[in-house]
């Protein structure tokens, strides 16, 4: 059976969206036609249909659309003409459409005409830095870059060959090959992996280029660079660019390679928009392979020690030593971007490889965040939900985006029925209900009881990039609110995420068992095989990390628990003010954390907060600090010392890490923490029900009311302080075999009140 497939348009607007977001102002004005009369400069109103004509403001240009019928075909024909101007035209054959092959010599043939050289195209970035390059390598534009740079050209690559989504030098091949089929229009250097254009471009097209090659400026830019072997460090370079030159030979020559045609070029790393890059060389082997493979596809066998900390990073493939930067050409300017780099960017990416590092980043509070254990109200909740660190997780080790599946609990349908019909017996739905009591918590999210009106529960899957089954979470308890249950159950998956990370050596049926315990069906087989290189990069770092010189760890040895390390007592200070917390309670602090030396003697600030809201009860914070503050009273200060966590923590969290280095690799040290405890807010009557009873009181009334009335049959019900008749309201939504229900009260006005129920 043949399954249609309906074809995605994607339009102008939507990839000047992608490019440029809330950047892009679309200003549509209606244009008054008008007609001559026969006298000249009179000029009179047409009448017919308004036309309309949109102005497209971007950061770097604007344009103006043809005049259009409607509104939104203005929009489009401005964004059209927009793309056109970036060398990307959206009304090209799509090329799945024809053979990748040939689609993907058309586009390396495009890349190289008049016309693109003056787009906004990252590419066409690379391709002015080249004609400003000196001797024989002008005009020469590696292959890598065109690989990298050019969505287009990567996806086809892709389709040609799917392992080019992990290991990036594959595309060259492709490319390469690709070239014999252009002769006449580019040509390769001997020897190296760069490709130009045969006819040099003419003069005019240059000039309105703004290639200028007079100017000598120099940009620093500082880098990270990460040696493959986990026994080095890892160091921060500055990368010495003149604005006239090209900065691919500049990490050339950090990388010790003759010239940029060798340098490999990752994914980009990070946030969506960042241009952070990982940059490699490629082995003498590798480049003698690629360039004599132009006429089968070869399983290439790079030869090299694999950098575990990069490849991990970019999840690709990295070989040898490697330069962190973030510098390139963008869609938004013909300028070279670039920015700083540094050692805290680099540890604070390594952290929210894992959910907690995540969180702690959201909140800014490295050393003093703590993933929560459970999902309460959303009013509670602090920094970055679970749905969305999930997704992030996610998208970070290179999995597909997670699915969410929330369902309704059909609980009241009975509730449809006519009030005279209660007093059937019980129901399939009151089985259903009591079978959710007995199986799981029936608390709602936001810690109000849940009654039988509606309810729901989410199931969470994860899959890896080939779709196959990584996680499945299926969750008992059912919430009152759709958001409580997709939220809980992403913080369910979380919560055993963050467990494996902790103890990646786990064996295989502890890692199951933890599963089973948190509804989780792990599909070990698929788990294991995404996450190999966390396993293998953790297991070389046990063994490495056993002096007491500073190792940059991996972030399966991040996580750390507080409970059982050696904690000083806290010296709490101030008068007691009376006003406490309790669990639930909503608390705002104002803390600082320094790093201290034994007796001491150094100290430095790495973390402080004027003011830090947090809830308690539910493992918000870092246990010893919770616990600290549960002894105080609004008003009090509190100081007390405590373990350290692992370094990566604290590396994230200060400004330059390199001034605390030897501190951490030298001294014996410790963190000094100091809290004043600002303000309390108390919870609702419905949170401290749900923190003091399990169930809530009034789940366990209406219960208890529901289990005598089956047992004795009851026709008749009396409800003697019957207050504003809630019991009586809760059991009207079970079908049992009462018929009638009175209620008494001393308060009028609580009787007034229950009549209206």
């Amino acid at each position: 059976m043949e399954i249609g497939v309906k074809k995605t348009v994607i339009t102008p607007k939507a990839i000047i969206h992608q490019k440029f977001g809330n950047k892009a102002c679309y200003k549509v004005e209606e244009v008054k036609e008008s007609a001559q009369n026969g006298c000249p400069g009179l000029a009179i109103p047409q009448k017919g249909p308004s036309l309309f004509r949109c102005r497209l403001e971007l950061p770097e240009f604007t344009v103006v659309s043809d005049i259009c019928k409607k509104k939104k075909d203005a929009e489009q024909s401005a964004a059209d003409l927009a793309l056109k101007m970036l060398g990307n035209n959206p009304t090209d054959e799509n090329p799945s459409e024809k053979d990748p092959c040939d689609a993907l010599i058309a586009r390396i043939k495009y890349l190289f005409t008049d016309e693109f050289l003056s787009s906004f195209h990252p590419m066409s970035g690379h391709l002015r830095a080249a004609l400003q390059r000196k001797g024989g390598l002008y005009g020469l534009i590696p292959a890598s870059v065109i690989a990298a740079c050019d969505p287009k050209t990567s996806n086809l690559c892709k389709l040609l060959n799917t392992e080019v989504e992990s290991k990036p030098f594959l595309s060259l091949s492709l490319i390469m090959r690709a070239i014999p089929r252009l002769s006449g229009f580019v040509v390769t250097s001997k020897g190296q992996l760069s490709i130009q254009k045969q006819n040099p471009y003419p003069t005019e097209i240059i000039e309105s280029s703004d290639i200028q090659q007079c100017s000598t400026e120099s940009i620093l830019v500082k880098a990270i660079q990460i040696p493959a072997s986990l026994d080095e460090t890892i160091q921060s370079v500055t990368l010495d660019i003149s604005s006239s030159g090209y900065y691919l030979d500049v990490i050339a020559q950090k990388l010790g390679v003759t010239d940029a045609s060798k340098v490999l070029l990752s994914r980009t790393i990070g946030k969506a928009s960042s241009e952070t890059r990982l940059y490699f060389a490629a082995s003498e082997s590798l480049v003698m392979e690629l360039l004599s493979d132009h006429a089968n596809v070869k399983d290439f066998h790079v030869k090299g020690l694999l950098n575990a900390r990069a490849s991990y990073l970019c999840g690709q493939e990295i070989y040898g030593d490697a330069i962190m930067a973030s510098v390139g050409y963008t869609w938004r300017s013909k300028e070279l971007f670039h920015e700083d780099v540094s050692l805290q960017s680099y540890y604070r990416m390594l952290i929210s490889k894992i959910p907690n590092g995540n969180y702690k980043l959201s909140r800014e509070a490295i050393l003093t965040a703590e993933l929560p254990s459970v999902f309460t109200t959303k009013a509670n909740w602090r920094g970055s939900y679970p749905r969305e660190i999930l997704c992030t997780f996610c998208r970070q080790h290179q999995l597909s985006e997670p699915i969410f599946s929330p369902t309704s609990i059909p609980l009241k349908a009975s509730c449809k029925l006519p009030r005279s019909q209660k007093k059937l017996k019980v129901t399939e739905a009151a089985e259903l209900a009591t079978e959710y009591t007995n199986g799981g918590s029936l608390n709602a999210g936001d810690g109000e009881s849940v009654g039988l009106e509606s309810s729901f529960r989410c199931e969470v899957k994860v899959f890896s990039k080939g779709q196959d089954l990584i996680i499945e979470c299926s969750p008992k308890e059912i919430y009152k609110k759709q958001s409580d249950a997709i939220q809980s159950a992403s913080l369910q998956v979380l919560s055993w995420l963050n467990a494996y990370f902790k103890d990646l050596g786990m064996p295989l049926e502890k890692l199951n068992c933890s599963a089973d315990a948190l509804d989780i069906r792990l599909i070990s087989e698929n788990f294991l095989k995404e996450f190999a290189l966390c396993q293998s990069l953790h297991n070389v770092q046990q063994c490495g990390n056993q002096g007491s010189k500073l190792h940059e760890s991996k972030s399966t040895n991040m996580e750390y628990t507080l409970s059982g390390q050696d904690v000083c007592l806290p010296n709490i200070e101030g008068s007691y003010s009376g006003v406490c917390p309790s669990s639930g309670s909503l608390l705002c602090i104002s803390y600082s954390v320094s790093l201290v030396t034994e007796g001491g003697h150094t100290k430095e600030l790495i973390e402080s907060k004027d003011e830090f809201e947090f809830e308690i009860g539910n493992g918000t914070v870092v246990s010893t600090l919770e616990g600290v503050v549960t002894q105080m009273s609004v008003g009090q200060c509190a100081h007390f010392n405590m373990n350290l966590p692992p370094h990566e923590f604290i590396l994230a969290a200060v400004d330059d890490p390199a001034r605390i280095v030897s501190l951490l690799s030298s001294e014996i040290c410790s963190l000094e923490y100091h809290v004043t405890l600002l303000r309390v807010t108390e919870p609702s009557e419905e949170r401290m029900e749900q923190a003091l009873f399990s169930p809530p009181l009034s789940k366990q009334r209406v219960e208890y009311a529901v289990q005598h009335i089956k047992k004795s049959s009851a026709t008749t019900l009396v409800d003697f302080g019957c207050g504003s008749g809630s019991l009586l309201d809760s059991l009207l939504d079970y079908p049992t075999s009462l018929e009638k229900m009175v209620g008494a009260d001393l308060s009028q006005k609580s009787l007034s009140r229950a009549a209206k129920v």
